[in-house]
């Protein structure tokens, strides 16, 4: 296990403070431990590394990341996640996975820029406001993006399988299907799936 937390709270002359700033840097890794968590402001950049699974990615209204999953007794000890907090910039890397019946769910704050990594599986993504940079090689992605009103740019692609994006009212299947489109919004959506199924609502 290893944990490391540094804070700066401000600077106080006599009976009078002065906010400098206020950090919380986070360095957590742990093998067969869940769940796992520590604080992390909202409107943070995260970038996952996660391995084959079924997972989740759920934004809360608490300034918490918090990685935790269920999986066959006997192989929790397999499982490895570290998170490492610097500022507004965080990193989950889960590693270890055992093959079936693997469940992960991580949760941040709903106002969170999410990139985020996963050779194979079947990846959810709900309550989420902010960019979204997500690619799978293999398996499901199904992303919710809310209002096309709060969108700016989405491009999204499957090499082969189904694309289906309700909210922009797309649906393709096939061989290099991919849709592209501006919208007045501020936030970013890029969705890739090499094999599979590919859902934006």
């Amino acid at each position: 296990m290893r944990i490391a937390f540094v804070m700066l709270l401000g600077f106080c002359a006599g009976s009078f403070c002065l906010p400098i700033a206020h950090a919380q840097d986070a360095d957590i890794e742990e093998a067969g431990k869940s769940p796992l968590e520590t604080k992390f402001v909202s409107d943070g950049q995260i970038r996952m590394s996660l391995c084959p699974g079924a997972i989740t990615l759920t934004g809360k209204d608490d300034n918490l990341l918090r990685v935790s999953y269920t999986t066959r007794a006997g192989q929790e000890s397999d499982v490895k996640v570290r998170i490492q907090v610097n500022g507004n910039q965080a990193s989950i890397r889960v590693r270890g996975c055992p093959h079936n019946n693997f469940q992960l769910k991580i949760e941040v704050p709903k106002s969170s820029n999410l990139y985020a990594r996963m050779f194979a599986g079947e990846m959810n993504i709900d309550g989420i406001h902010g960019d979204k940079d997500v690619e799978i090689h293999a398996g499901q992605l199904t992303m919710e993006v809310g209002s096309p009103q709060e969108i700016g740019h989405v491009d999204a692609s499957v090499l082969s399988g189904d694309l289906e994006a309700s909210a922009f009212d797309v649906s393709k299947g096939g061989l290099f299907r991919s849709f592209d489109h501006q919208g007045p919004g501020k936030f970013r959506v890029h969705a890739h799936v090499g094999a599979g199924q590919l859902g934006l609502r």
